[in-house]
């Protein structure tokens, strides 16, 4: 009897402390989105809800879910009372179905926010992008430049990023006055702050090996970055291992092969990469130059994210 008392007053605090779980976490499950509608709503600017958009929202929506999983757990471990008060051994079944369907929410939140949501989220990206602006000193509608307009407003290290594709300028202007509104975007490419003009311009150029790896120890490399901009050159060697040398032989070649020839009738050139691992990325160009200049530049240590 002494047991059975003890057991059902272990009973009683663990499903106490389950709800207090419980509504910890949709507390906080709710205090994530809100706070980030509030940001977002708070935000001002289209630019700036657009750069929130992309760096947070992905994360917040998955983290939230995570938040969510865990209730699901702790949830789950309040039911059955009258069961679970038999045995022991129920109160562990509980446990692991609780973690089975909270897992299965977690693992399903990261599939959508990995392969679904990407597209919803680009869409709301283009529309924050590209919606008109509107002057602010006297209401006036902006026109969006194109590629080859917008260069008389960038000089020349803001056309060198763009050549780089590691940054993308839209440029508005109100051309009742002639006001311009240059805005600054992640590029398709990666490419490193030049340390002396400070332009996003510095790409790997050239690599040496300097010491071929064994299986006892790692080898050596040397890596060449140029700016594209002011010239700089700098150098740095990494350790290289047996197997990084191995993947490299199969993942630095470049696009070689251009199938794209001149067409007027061209409007808008999209260019889908896809990875071994079957993962997809899918980059959009203006004009042709553009999509042909990338194709030359294209690399897959270049990409942003690794496929």
């Amino acid at each position: 009897m002494e047991e059975n008392s003890a057991y059902l007053a272990f009973l009683d605090i663990w499903h106490q402390a389950m709800w207090y779980l419980f509504l910890g976490a949709a507390a906080l499950t709710v205090i994530l989105v809100l706070s980030y509608w509030i940001r977002y709503a708070s935000a001002g600017s289209l630019k700036a809800k657009f750069d929130l958009a992309s760096r947070s929202e992905t994360k917040t929506y998955l983290n939230a879910n995570y938040v969510i999983a865990a209730g699901i757990v702790f949830i789950v471990n309040t039911t059955y009372q009258d069961v679970i008060s038999l045995s022991p051994m129920w109160v562990f079944i509980r446990v692991f179905i609780g973690l089975c369907f909270g897992t299965l929410h977690g693992y399903i939140a990261y599939l959508i926010f990995k392969y679904y949501y990407p597209g919803p989220l680009d869409k709301k990206l283009k529309r924050l992008r590209y919606t008109p602006r509107i002057n602010p000193s006297n209401g006036n509608t902006m026109k969006l430049l194109s590629e080859d307009e917008e260069d008389a407003y960038l000089d020349e290290g803001m056309q060198a990023e763009e050549d780089a594709f590691s940054v993308d300028y839209d440029v508005w202007i109100d051309e009742a006055t002639g006001e311009t509104k240059i805005e600054k975007y992640k590029g398709h490419l990666n490419a490193l702050e030049c340390d002396r003009c400070g332009f996003q311009t510095l790409k790997l150029q050239r690599e040496e090996i300097l010491r071929q790896p064994t299986n006892t120890q790692d080898g050596e490399i040397l890596k060449e970055y140029k700016c594209s901009y002011c010239g700089r050159i700098k150098r740095k060697t990494q350790n290289l291992s047996t197997n990084v040398d191995k993947e490299r032989d199969l993942s630095t070649g470049k696009l070689i092969a251009d199938p794209l020839s001149h067409d007027n009738r061209l409007d808008l050139i999209k260019i889908e990469i896809q990875g071994t691992n079957g993962e997809k990325k899918l980059f959009e160009f203006q004009n042709l130059k553009q999509a042909q200049n990338f194709l030359k530049e294209f690399d897959f240590d270049k990409l942003k994210e690794e496929m």
